[in-house]
């Protein structure tokens, strides 16, 4: 288990008293003694001080860290290029969105602090010049209510299969519950049987929580992880835990550096200036409905579709489908007023030359209906 601890930040007054601080300047001397060592016997002792030593590293800030030297892990060759797969699985409002566009540096899913907000499997892609992530974001695994939420756990559980790295989210500021250990478990399946895939466990909302909380939930998941890994017979599953922020950003380098070092050999997918492959459509629909989430009551948001029924650019129709007569008013709003909001975000944020034309429709118990939902897409 390695614990990649940037984000938990440890107090300067705390930093002198504490023995078990190793200097870093102290730690490189030490380095170079052992590359210096001709008996093997000598060194194979040294050098298992020094991998203790390297679990309680702290620079001169006092912010603890890793030092991937110490543990094997050389990361990319030069002259070699990386790509894979990364999925993003946690509960519903975990942060995934969140992350998937703080990873890739753009903004590829929408956000909303409404639960399910992500109904489609989003791809982030990443590039550098030695390696290329393809991040899917995926809807928040739940007790589906409705046929769309079975739709959309089994959109979740599908994106796992055959990827090369899994992400299991949880949260720094709540206990590890039921939900928790059945995303974790599913994440588990995932790789488990798999040589080749490797598992992240990402706590996150530490901007949230204090280092001690924020160390205390580390501890929780991997007692939790461990346990799981025990039930299934898994025994050859690396798994990383990581401390993150999604919405600062805290962390998130760290995150992507070691899921680079987790890829394969391969082939650039996407060109590098590609950032997602969802159609515009897709993407112009999904704006419309996370507009209209920021601004419309609690009751409306699983209630709330939106597709794409007319594209002849720069004139663009948007069916916005609601199941209630009454909802139907909340989401057009006095005067034209939310709709007319949403419209000039969306133009904002999408294209200002665009004519859009957003109508509301009233489609009754389209959450249940296959024959709806898969017209939407879903």
């Amino acid at each position: 288990m390695t614990v990649t601890d940037d984000a938990i930040e440890t107090p300067d007054d705390d930093f002198d008293d504490r023995d078990d601080v190793v200097d870093v300047e102290e730690l490189d001397e030490l380095l170079a003694q052992l590359d210096d060592e001709e008996d093997d016997e000598e060194d194979d002792d040294v050098e298992d001080a020094a991998l203790t030593l390297g679990a309680v590293l702290y620079d001169r800030d006092g912010n603890p860290y890793v030092r991937d030297d110490l543990f094997g892990d050389e990361g990319t060759d030069a002259g070699t290029f990386k790509s894979g797969f990364c999925t993003i699985v946690g509960r519903p409002n975990v942060g995934k969105s969140t992350l998937v566009n703080q990873m890739v540096g753009d903004k590829v899913s929408i956000v909303s602090s409404k639960p399910n907000t992500t109904r489609f499997q989003v791809r982030g892609i990443y590039s550098t010049e030695g390696a290329q992530v393809i991040f899917v974001d995926t809807p928040g695994l739940h007790k589906p209510k409705t046929t769309l939420g079975a739709r959309l756990n089994e959109s979740a559980l599908d994106a796992l299969a055959d990827v090369d790295v899994v992400v299991a989210m949880v949260e720094a500021g709540s206990a590890i519950g039921p939900g928790d250990k059945m995303v974790l478990e599913r994440a588990i399946l995932a790789v488990g049987n798999r040589s080749n895939a490797a598992l992240k466990v990402v706590v996150n909302k530490v901007d949230k929580s204090g280092p001690e909380q924020v160390a205390e939930r580390l501890l929780a998941v991997s007692s939790v992880v461990d346990e799981l890994l025990a039930a299934k017979s898994f025994t050859k599953v690396n798994v990383d835990y990581f401390p993150v922020s999604a919405k600062t950003g805290k962390g998130a380098k760290v995150l992507v550096d070691h899921i680079i070092r987790s890829l394969p050999q391969g082939p650039a997918y996407y060109p590098t200036d590609v950032t997602t492959d969802s159609p515009e459509a897709v993407q112009l629909a999904e704006l419309v409905r996370e507009q209209l989430l920021q601004r419309t009551h609690d009751e409306l948001p699983h209630s709330i579709a939106c597709r794409v029924s007319e594209w002849e650019w720069p004139r663009v129709k948007v069916e916005i489908l609601v199941e209630r007569d009454s909802q139907k008013g909340i989401v057009i709003g006095k005067g034209g007023a939310v709709l007319h909001d949403v419209g000039v975000a969306v133009r904002e944020a999408f294209a200002a030359e665009m004519f859009l034309e957003l109508f509301v429709k009233v489609e009754k118990h389209w959450q249940r209906r296959d024959d709806a939902l898969d017209r939407l897409g879903y």
